[in-house]
């Protein structure tokens, strides 16, 4: 069936990296985009960050620009999310998404995603 599940999370001191991972099986990752979205408690969830499936151009929300990459690995069916210079306001749970059409509305719009993972807790504090 399909799955994506993410991994990486923890807890890092402001300032601090850790890179998720999201595992895909059940279906060709090579075809879908991916993105990544948090939520935070008591906020909407929101985009992170996304990687086409064609020609592997990637997107990132301003307020992670210059901190966050996203990369993707075909052949191992997974894509990565390096998170360094982390803040505070990262804290939030991060969630891996995929996507057979790139979303029509945006990289960010969370009802263009057709598979969702679990999610991984990310806490940035001192």
């Amino acid at each position: 069936q399909v799955q994506l599940v993410e991994s990486g999370g923890g807890l890092v001191q402001p300032g601090g990296s850790l890179r998720l991972s999201c595992a895909a099986s059940g279906f060709t990752l090579d075809y879908y985009a991916i993105g990544w979205f948090r939520q935070a408690p008591g906020k909407e969830r929101e985009g992170v960050s996304c990687i086409s499936s064609s020609d592997g151009s990637t997107y990132y929300a301003d307020s992670v620009k210059g901190r966050f990459t996203i990369s993707r690995d075909n052949a191992k069916s997974t894509v990565y999310l390096q998170m360094n210079s982390l803040k505070p306001e990262d804290t939030a749970v991060y969630y891996c998404a995929a996507a057979l059409w790139f979303p029509s509305q945006g990289w960010d719009t969370v009802s263009g995603y057709n598979y969702w993972g679990q999610g991984t807790q990310v806490t940035v504090s001192s």
